[in-house]
Protein backbone atom coordinates (compact mmCIF):
# COMPACT_ATOMS: atom_id res chain seq x y z
CA UNK A 1 0.00 0.00 0.00
CA UNK A 2 1.33 3.54 -0.82
CA UNK A 3 0.38 6.86 0.03
CA UNK A 4 -0.58 7.81 -3.69
CA UNK A 5 -2.61 4.97 -3.98
CA UNK A 6 -4.53 5.96 -0.71
CA UNK A 7 -4.67 10.02 -2.28
CA UNK A 8 -6.29 8.64 -5.25
CA UNK A 9 -8.72 6.30 -3.72
CA UNK A 10 -9.63 9.34 -1.48
CA UNK A 11 -9.99 11.48 -4.32
CA UNK A 12 -12.41 8.75 -6.06
CA UNK A 13 -14.32 8.68 -3.28
CA UNK A 14 -14.87 12.32 -2.73
CA UNK A 15 -15.45 12.94 -6.34
CA UNK A 16 -17.61 9.95 -6.78
CA UNK A 17 -15.62 9.94 -10.53
CA UNK A 18 -12.31 8.18 -11.24
CA UNK A 19 -12.19 10.88 -14.54
CA UNK A 20 -12.97 13.88 -12.30
CA UNK A 21 -10.46 12.24 -9.43
CA UNK A 22 -7.60 12.33 -11.94
CA UNK A 23 -8.12 16.27 -12.72
CA UNK A 24 -8.14 17.31 -9.26
CA UNK A 25 -4.88 14.86 -8.19
CA UNK A 26 -3.00 16.01 -12.21
CA UNK A 27 -2.89 12.18 -13.59
CA UNK A 28 -4.14 10.09 -16.49
CA UNK A 29 -6.94 8.30 -15.76
CA UNK A 30 -5.91 5.23 -16.88
CA UNK A 31 -2.92 5.66 -14.25
CA UNK A 32 -5.30 6.44 -11.27
CA UNK A 33 -7.66 3.45 -12.24
CA UNK A 34 -4.07 1.11 -12.59
CA UNK A 35 -3.27 2.27 -8.65
CA UNK A 36 -6.81 1.69 -7.33
CA UNK A 37 -7.07 -2.05 -9.04
CA UNK A 38 -3.33 -1.93 -7.38
CA UNK A 39 -4.56 -1.04 -4.21
CA UNK A 40 -7.46 -3.34 -4.20
CA UNK A 41 -5.85 -6.33 -4.84
CA UNK A 42 -3.41 -5.47 -1.68
CA UNK A 43 -6.32 -5.37 0.55
CA UNK A 44 -7.60 -8.52 -0.64
CA UNK A 45 -11.09 -6.05 -1.39
CA UNK A 46 -12.96 -4.29 -3.67
CA UNK A 47 -13.56 -0.86 -2.82
CA UNK A 48 -15.71 0.62 -5.16
CA UNK A 49 -18.61 -0.19 -7.06
CA UNK A 50 -18.17 0.76 -10.76
CA UNK A 51 -21.93 2.07 -11.91
CA UNK A 52 -22.59 3.74 -15.74
CA UNK A 53 -21.71 7.17 -14.79
CA UNK A 54 -20.30 6.95 -11.10
CA UNK A 55 -18.39 5.15 -8.54
CA UNK A 56 -19.82 4.12 -5.11
CA UNK A 57 -17.79 3.16 -2.49
CA UNK A 58 -18.45 -0.92 -1.23
CA UNK A 59 -18.55 -1.81 2.27
CA UNK A 60 -14.95 -2.11 2.32
CA UNK A 61 -14.42 1.25 1.34
CA UNK A 62 -16.45 2.76 3.26
CA UNK A 63 -14.61 1.13 6.40
CA UNK A 64 -11.40 2.21 4.50
CA UNK A 65 -11.72 5.70 3.93
CA UNK A 66 -11.51 7.14 7.18
CA UNK A 67 -8.42 5.91 8.16
CA UNK A 68 -6.84 6.62 4.83
CA UNK A 69 -8.25 10.44 5.64
CA UNK A 70 -6.56 10.08 9.05
CA UNK A 71 -2.99 8.69 7.48
CA UNK A 72 -2.88 11.45 5.22
CA UNK A 73 -3.84 13.66 7.76
CA UNK A 74 -0.69 12.56 9.75
CA UNK A 75 1.37 12.56 6.85
CA UNK A 76 0.60 16.20 5.89
CA UNK A 77 1.21 16.98 9.15
CA UNK A 78 4.40 15.43 9.46
CA UNK A 79 5.84 17.69 6.70
CA UNK A 80 4.31 20.58 7.42
CA UNK A 81 6.13 20.63 11.13
CA UNK A 82 9.26 19.34 9.79
CA UNK A 83 9.06 22.32 7.15
CA UNK A 84 7.91 24.95 9.88
CA UNK A 85 10.85 23.80 12.32
CA UNK A 86 13.60 23.96 9.43
CA UNK A 87 12.33 27.46 7.68
CA UNK A 88 10.15 28.89 10.17
CA UNK A 89 7.56 31.01 9.34
CA UNK A 90 7.44 29.66 5.51
CA UNK A 91 6.53 26.85 3.63
CA UNK A 92 2.83 26.18 2.30
CA UNK A 93 -0.36 26.86 3.40
CA UNK A 94 -3.76 26.17 2.49
CA UNK A 95 -6.74 28.17 3.33
CA UNK A 96 -10.24 27.70 2.07
CA UNK A 97 -12.95 30.38 2.80
CA UNK A 98 -16.77 30.68 1.73
CA UNK A 99 -18.08 33.35 -1.26
CA UNK A 100 -19.94 35.59 1.68
CA UNK A 101 -16.56 36.16 3.36
CA UNK A 102 -13.94 35.88 0.55
CA UNK A 103 -15.02 39.40 -1.80
CA UNK A 104 -15.85 41.27 1.36
CA UNK A 105 -13.53 40.36 4.25
CA UNK A 106 -10.64 38.23 3.31
CA UNK A 107 -9.30 39.24 -0.23
CA UNK A 108 -8.75 42.98 0.59
CA UNK A 109 -6.75 41.86 3.12
CA UNK A 110 -4.73 39.05 1.74
CA UNK A 111 -1.62 41.11 0.86
CA UNK A 112 -0.92 42.18 4.47
CA UNK A 113 -0.59 38.89 5.17
CA UNK A 114 1.74 38.41 2.38
CA UNK A 115 3.77 41.59 3.20
CA UNK A 116 4.06 40.33 6.72
CA UNK A 117 5.29 36.69 6.03
CA UNK A 118 6.98 36.78 2.47
CA UNK A 119 8.20 32.75 2.87
CA UNK A 120 4.83 31.44 3.02
CA UNK A 121 3.07 30.38 -0.13
CA UNK A 122 -0.65 31.40 0.65
CA UNK A 123 -2.88 29.10 -1.41
CA UNK A 124 -6.77 30.37 -1.40
CA UNK A 125 -9.40 28.33 -2.35
CA UNK A 126 -13.16 29.58 -2.17
CA UNK A 127 -15.69 26.98 -2.02
CA UNK A 128 -19.40 26.28 -0.32
CA UNK A 129 -18.79 25.04 3.65
CA UNK A 130 -19.69 21.14 3.17
CA UNK A 131 -16.72 20.94 0.14
CA UNK A 132 -14.89 22.97 2.88
CA UNK A 133 -15.27 20.41 5.22
CA UNK A 134 -14.44 17.77 2.67
CA UNK A 135 -11.03 19.35 1.62
CA UNK A 136 -9.94 19.65 5.62
CA UNK A 137 -11.08 16.18 6.06
CA UNK A 138 -9.22 15.17 2.87
CA UNK A 139 -5.48 17.19 3.77
CA UNK A 140 -6.19 19.07 1.19
CA UNK A 141 -6.60 22.49 3.19
CA UNK A 142 -5.37 23.79 6.54
CA UNK A 143 -7.91 25.76 7.49
CA UNK A 144 -10.79 27.75 6.59
CA UNK A 145 -12.63 30.67 7.30
CA UNK A 146 -16.54 30.14 7.43
CA UNK A 147 -20.16 30.81 9.40
CA UNK A 148 -20.26 29.12 12.14
CA UNK A 149 -21.53 26.72 13.43
CA UNK A 150 -19.99 23.68 11.72
CA UNK A 151 -21.55 20.35 13.13
CA UNK A 152 -18.45 18.03 11.41
CA UNK A 153 -17.01 15.01 13.44
CA UNK A 154 -13.32 15.80 13.98
CA UNK A 155 -12.97 19.76 13.54
CA UNK A 156 -12.21 22.32 15.54
CA UNK A 157 -14.17 25.63 15.10
CA UNK A 158 -12.93 29.10 16.45
CA UNK A 159 -15.32 32.24 16.34
CA UNK A 160 -13.65 35.10 14.75
CA UNK A 161 -16.56 37.68 15.07
CA UNK A 162 -20.27 38.29 15.02
CA UNK A 163 -21.68 39.96 11.79
CA UNK A 164 -24.95 42.10 11.58
CA UNK A 165 -27.44 40.67 8.57
CA UNK A 166 -29.44 43.22 7.38
CA UNK A 167 -32.29 43.34 4.75
CA UNK A 168 -31.44 45.07 0.98
CA UNK A 169 -34.21 46.35 -0.61
CA UNK A 170 -34.73 48.44 -3.46
CA UNK A 171 -34.54 52.54 -3.28
CA UNK A 172 -38.13 52.78 -4.41
CA UNK A 173 -39.08 49.99 -1.99
CA UNK A 174 -41.61 50.80 0.29
CA UNK A 175 -39.22 50.38 3.32
CA UNK A 176 -35.93 52.13 1.87
CA UNK A 177 -36.96 55.32 3.57
CA UNK A 178 -37.04 53.34 6.78
CA UNK A 179 -33.97 53.61 9.32
CA UNK A 180 -34.59 49.93 10.65
CA UNK A 181 -36.75 47.20 9.37
CA UNK A 182 -39.22 45.13 11.42
CA UNK A 183 -38.95 40.94 10.96
CA UNK A 184 -43.22 41.82 10.39
CA UNK A 185 -42.48 43.96 8.26
CA UNK A 186 -40.57 41.02 5.44
CA UNK A 187 -43.95 38.71 5.49
CA UNK A 188 -45.55 39.02 1.79
CA UNK A 189 -41.80 40.31 0.41
CA UNK A 190 -40.35 37.79 -2.07
CA UNK A 191 -36.94 37.13 -1.17
CA UNK A 192 -34.01 36.27 -3.33
CA UNK A 193 -31.34 34.27 -1.62
CA UNK A 194 -28.31 31.91 -2.32
CA UNK A 195 -28.23 28.45 -3.45
CA UNK A 196 -28.73 25.42 -0.49
CA UNK A 197 -24.91 24.84 0.82
CA UNK A 198 -24.50 28.17 1.26
CA UNK A 199 -24.19 28.68 5.20
CA UNK A 200 -25.58 32.07 4.81
CA UNK A 201 -28.82 30.73 3.19
CA UNK A 202 -29.20 29.00 6.27
CA UNK A 203 -29.11 32.33 8.29
CA UNK A 204 -31.68 33.88 6.02
CA UNK A 205 -33.64 30.58 6.48
CA UNK A 206 -33.50 30.83 10.02
CA UNK A 207 -34.32 34.98 9.94
CA UNK A 208 -37.45 34.33 7.36
CA UNK A 209 -38.57 31.77 9.82
CA UNK A 210 -38.64 33.91 12.96
CA UNK A 211 -40.70 36.35 10.55
CA UNK A 212 -43.50 33.83 10.06
CA UNK A 213 -42.16 34.84 6.12
CA UNK A 214 -42.98 31.58 4.04
CA UNK A 215 -40.48 31.49 1.52
CA UNK A 216 -41.29 30.59 -1.93
CA UNK A 217 -37.80 30.58 -4.04
CA UNK A 218 -37.87 33.10 -6.67
CA UNK A 219 -34.61 33.46 -7.64
CA UNK A 220 -31.04 31.16 -6.08
CA UNK A 221 -27.44 32.19 -7.21
CA UNK A 222 -24.18 31.96 -5.84
CA UNK A 223 -23.11 35.07 -5.40
CA UNK A 224 -24.90 38.20 -4.01
CA UNK A 225 -23.37 40.17 -7.17
CA UNK A 226 -25.55 38.39 -9.36
CA UNK A 227 -28.63 38.99 -6.33
CA UNK A 228 -28.31 42.66 -5.46
CA UNK A 229 -28.73 43.86 -8.99
CA UNK A 230 -32.34 42.17 -9.10
CA UNK A 231 -33.09 43.36 -5.70
CA UNK A 232 -32.13 46.99 -7.15
CA UNK A 233 -34.68 47.01 -9.70
CA UNK A 234 -37.92 45.85 -7.17
CA UNK A 235 -38.10 42.36 -8.28
CA UNK A 236 -37.68 41.12 -4.37
CA UNK A 237 -35.34 41.55 -1.53
CA UNK A 238 -32.51 39.89 0.16
CA UNK A 239 -30.78 39.55 3.42
CA UNK A 240 -27.03 40.24 3.20
CA UNK A 241 -24.24 40.22 5.69
CA UNK A 242 -23.06 44.04 6.27
CA UNK A 243 -19.68 43.33 4.88
CA UNK A 244 -21.22 42.91 1.82
CA UNK A 245 -22.49 46.55 1.59
CA UNK A 246 -20.17 48.09 -0.35
CA UNK A 247 -21.12 46.57 -2.97
CA UNK A 248 -24.83 46.64 -3.02
CA UNK A 249 -24.75 49.57 -5.62
CA UNK A 250 -28.54 50.63 -6.03
CA UNK A 251 -29.69 49.55 -3.27
CA UNK A 252 -30.37 50.44 0.44
CA UNK A 253 -29.29 47.96 3.37
CA UNK A 254 -30.99 48.36 6.35
CA UNK A 255 -30.70 46.95 9.59
CA UNK A 256 -33.04 44.71 11.77
CA UNK A 257 -34.84 46.24 14.41
CA UNK A 258 -33.66 43.01 16.43
CA UNK A 259 -29.75 42.83 15.73
CA UNK A 260 -29.83 39.52 13.84
CA UNK A 261 -25.85 38.03 13.77
CA UNK A 262 -23.78 35.55 11.58
CA UNK A 263 -21.06 33.61 13.21
CA UNK A 264 -17.72 33.85 11.24
CA UNK A 265 -15.25 31.93 12.33
CA UNK A 266 -12.55 29.24 11.15
CA UNK A 267 -12.32 25.42 11.20
CA UNK A 268 -9.58 23.08 11.03
CA UNK A 269 -9.10 19.34 11.50
CA UNK A 270 -8.46 18.87 15.51
CA UNK A 271 -4.60 18.18 15.58
CA UNK A 272 -1.97 18.23 18.38
CA UNK A 273 0.50 19.68 16.48
CA UNK A 274 0.26 22.26 14.07
CA UNK A 275 2.67 24.65 11.21
CA UNK A 276 3.98 27.95 12.30
CA UNK A 277 2.74 29.05 8.62
CA UNK A 278 -0.56 27.98 10.32
CA UNK A 279 -0.31 29.66 13.78
CA UNK A 280 1.17 32.88 12.04
CA UNK A 281 -2.15 32.98 9.74
CA UNK A 282 -4.38 32.47 12.95
CA UNK A 283 -3.02 35.49 14.63
CA UNK A 284 -3.13 37.66 11.48
CA UNK A 285 -6.47 36.71 10.81
CA UNK A 286 -8.01 37.75 14.71
CA UNK A 287 -5.70 41.04 14.60
CA UNK A 288 -8.34 41.45 11.10
CA UNK A 289 -11.03 40.95 13.23
CA UNK A 290 -10.73 43.94 15.01
CA UNK A 291 -11.32 46.20 12.25
CA UNK A 292 -14.36 43.42 11.12
CA UNK A 293 -16.26 44.27 14.82
CA UNK A 294 -15.77 48.13 14.35
CA UNK A 295 -17.32 48.26 10.76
Amino acid sequence: MELHQLRYFCAVARTGSFTRAAAEEGVAQPSLSQQIVKLELTLGAKLFDRLSRSVQLTEYGRTLLPQALAILREVNEARSTLESLRRGVAGNLSVGCIPTITPYFLAPRLSGFAERFPDVELRLMEETTPKLVELLQAGKLDLAVVGLPVNSPGMLCAELFREPIWVAVGKGHRLAANTHVKLSELRGEKMLLLKEGHCFRDDALRICSRARMPFHPMFETDQFSSIFPMVATGLGITLAPKMAASTAGECRLLPLERETFRRVGYIRVRRHVRGAAQIAFVKWLREQCFGAREK
